[in-house]
């Protein structure tokens, strides 16, 4: 099986203390660090989805699989900012993107999670999928060893720039991760695309939330 059972069990059992709500935060603990993410209900990104938490707990529990240590990563669709910050907390350069009307909250979570932390400073940047990316993030400069997406598939109109996104920033030696809670016929669509273009295993599923998370690497000839 392609599913790494124990790691899924542990993950579930971890599942339901790891959040408590107050209002408009949540409060969360990774690698022994609490940190507090402001939502909005102005955004799709400014809202904590389930990926973004299934992905958190992967890292933490498989830290030796996985090692961020001094590892250039890069999150697109960055959300509320909490996989880049857990991201951080393990010792990552981080490079957090998304679209211009998330930057603000975004970078608020980030700076009051991470300014306290003798870690790697995170980046905050715009990242329109499938634009200006050879301008923005030329291919002679940037590479990253870690692209992270969580929950960045649903009924939306960009999906075939954030597969082009995908596939301009995974280079050889890349490890793509991404976590996604499947809903649509267009979620399993884009997860076939991904397939006939990356080598791809699912690393864990969680059925009560519908997600999977994946690992994707550049086919090598």
């Amino acid at each position: 099986s392609l599913t790494d059972s124990p790691v899924t069990l542990k993950i579930l059992q971890n599942w339901v203390p790891r959040v408590s709500h107050y209002f408009d935060k949540e409060h969360y603990t990774y690698a022994g660090h609490q940190i507090v993410i402001q939502e909005s209900i102005e955004h799709f990104g400014a809202v904590v989805w389930p990926g973004a938490l299934a992905l958190s707990q992967y890292l933490e529990s498989n830290q030796e699989q996985f090692n961020l240590k001094d590892k250039k990563v890069l999150e697109i669709g960055a959300g509320t900012g909490l996989v880049s910050i857990v991201a951080c907390i393990l010792g990552a350069y981080v490079t957090a993107t998304d679209l211009p009307e998330v930057l603000e909250n975004l970078s608020f979570n980030i700076s009051r999670n991470t300014q306290n932390m003798n870690t790697h400073k995170p980046e905050v940047r715009k990242l329109v999928w499938g634009e200006g990316l050879n301008e923005d993030f030329p291919v002679s400069t940037y590479h990253y060893d870690f692209i992270l997406a969580t929950d960045v598939v649903y009924h939306h109109t960009a999906l075939d720039p954030l597969l082009a996104t995908m596939v301009y920033f995974c280079k050889p030696g890349t490890v793509l991760l991404w976590a996604n809670k499947f809903r649509f016929s267009t979620d399993y669509e884009f997860l076939e695309k991904l397939c006939n273009i990356f080598n791809t295993t699912i690393l864990a599923e969680f059925p009560e939330s519908n997600v999977k998370l994946l690992k994707a690497t550049v086919r090598e000839n």
